[in-house]
């Protein structure tokens, strides 16, 4: 005869109405945790789905899609006209046979299964000093109501009406071709680097292009340079993989050549974003993109060149890429990362890289070994948005925004933050961003307190010394964007920042230094 339902455990059951678990989950979780520690043993019945639901409040079909749940996972059984009983045989090992593990028991016996070494060691390297929510003066992000709505819109429902078809199952991990001949036009056209659709890889924005790089390019122990202050994302990338940092300094003209060579001459890469230095927004000076072919060629070292909003120059036209500067030799050790995070929207995901020659089919496999394949429909209707010339008169638009914006920024800290900061006079040529070190002395990290008071007052402005590899050092200042700040906002904006920047040094009193 069957076991009666037994009381005793659903009077210790109820739900918590502050849980993040649905209610459905909770009962789940309830049931599967009372079988696997023998408080319902084989054989035992449970109450009916109407005499549960009645008993916790709840609507029949919760408690019915909970049982049908556990059912399927192998924990109850049903019993036609006899109801619904835990299985004689367990889905698993009973706890007392179980491994001493505590994997997927949860059951909480046994030690806790630990990341790796190496897991633990990347799940800790920082990312980026900047907050991803919203905020006036954000850098690293475009006019996003500038996005091309319309254009966008009629050239996807024209790839969903037509051969949307062909781009819903597997394709090359590279990326489409027709993408890929477009990208390649399109550089050499406006950014003087010849290169084919054959050393072109579709990547999901600059940052898997370093990550590859890392992983196809430097052994553990490799030494690299970085760039200090620098890109935070792109060289913990690189301590991913396992090599060995080399901050190098950064000066009005980029990174110091000389200065990397004193201290890794040895060096097997240098990451670098010679067109608009992230986060010092100094362009690097023709002297210093020669020397640091130079040392690459020397050397046998690679160049990965992060030209992450390159097509944003407001004097003449943009600077020619490193690979486009050495001719056969820096074609064979230059890696050009590029993204249309900045051009067009981040959420996007879609950039490229330009391998050095011979090393497209590694960069390839690679890709491919990461998520297979970039998406194809986004590929298609960015392939088309290309070739029919839209991206030429998107990109004029973007320009000539984004030197006004940059324009309505540099009145405003005329006007308001000429005591409080220095921005270089006459602002950045390129890019979406400028550096403002702070006026006077500051205590360490007066900069990052400026950054999370400025957060509450809504102003998105990272502290520099964040960007630094020894973030307590001397550097003292903030990244201001104007991209995606409407212009009509930024004098506001930035007199809102220097209040919160004289109300810190108020209340924190003059630094001895």
């Amino acid at each position: 005869m069957p076991r009666p339902p037994a009381p005793p455990l659903w009077n210790s059951f109820s739900l918590d109405p502050a849980s993040r678990l649905s209610r459905q989950e909770q009962i789940v979780r309830h049931v599967r945790q009372a079988v696997l520690s023998g408080a319902l043993r084989p054989g035992d019945r449970l109450p009916s789905s109407r005499q549960l639901a009645e008993e916790l409040g709840l609507a029949r079909q919760t408690v019915v899609l909970a049982f049908d749940r556990l059912l399927a996972d192998g924990f109850l059984a049903m019993r036609a006209g006899a109801g619904t009983f835990v299985p004689a045989a367990l889905p698993l090992p009973e706890p007392e046979a179980a491994p001493a593990t505590g994997i997927g028991t949860g059951t909480g016996t046994g030690p806790a299964p630990r990341l790796s070494a190496r897991g633990a060691a990347i799940s800790a390297l920082p990312l980026t000093p900047l907050r991803r929510e919203p905020g006036l003066l954000a850098p690293g992000l475009p006019a996003l109501e500038g996005f091309p709505w319309a254009v966008w819109a009629r050239l996807s429902a024209r790839l969903w009406r037509g051969a949307a078809r062909s781009h819903l199952g597997y394709s090359d991990p590279a990326g489409l071709p027709e993408l890929r001949q477009a990208i390649a036009a399109h550089l050499g056209a406006t950014r003087g680097l010849v290169c084919d659709a054959g050393d072109i890889v579709v990547t999901s924005g600059s940052q898997q292009g370093i990550d590859l790089a890392a992983r196809l390019l430097l052994d553990p122990g490799d030494a690299a340079w970085v760039e200090d202050p620098g890109y935070v994302a792109g060289r913990s990338a690189l301590a991913a993989a396992g090599a060995r940092l080399v901050p190098v300094p950064v000066d009005a003209e980029g990174i110091v050549v000389a200065e990397g060579r004193a201290r890794a001459p040895e060096a097997r890469l240098a990451l670098v974003s010679p067109a608009h230095q992230y986060p010092l927004g100094v362009g690097m000076s023709l002297a210093r993109r020669l020397a640091l072919l130079d040392w690459a060629a020397r050397s046998g070292a690679w160049i990965v060149e992060d030209d992450y909003d390159g097509d944003f120059r407001y004097g003449g036209a943009p600077l020619r890429p490193l690979r486009a500067l050495g001719a056969g030799q820096a074609e064979r050790s230059v890696l050009h990362l590029g993204t249309f995070a900045k051009i067009l929207a981040p959420g996007l995901r879609l950039g490229f890289l330009v391998a050095p020659r011979g090393t497209a089919e590694a960069f390839t496999a690679a890709r491919a070994l990461t998520d297979r394949q970039p998406p194809g429909p986004p590929q298609a209707v960015l392939a088309a948005f290309i070739a029919e010339g839209h991206l030429a008169g998107h990109l004029r638009r973007m320009r000539a925004l984004a030197a006004e914006r940059r324009a309505a920024l540099l009145a405003a800290l005329e006007r308001h933050a000429a005591e409080a900061l220095d921005w270089g006079g006459a602002g950045p040529e390129m890019g979406l961003h400028l550096a403002a070190r702070l006026r006077g002395a500051a205590a360490p990290g007066f900069d990052r307190a400026v950054q999370e008071a400025a957060w509450a007052r809504g102003l998105q402005v990272p502290a520099l010394s964040r960007y630094a590899v020894a973030p307590d050092g001397p550097l003292q200042g903030l990244v201001l964007g104007y991209g995606t700040t409407p212009t009509a906002q930024i004098d506001g904006a930035v007199r809102r920042l220097v209040a919160v920047i004289t109300a810190l040094r108020r209340h924190r009193g003059p630094h001895p230094g």
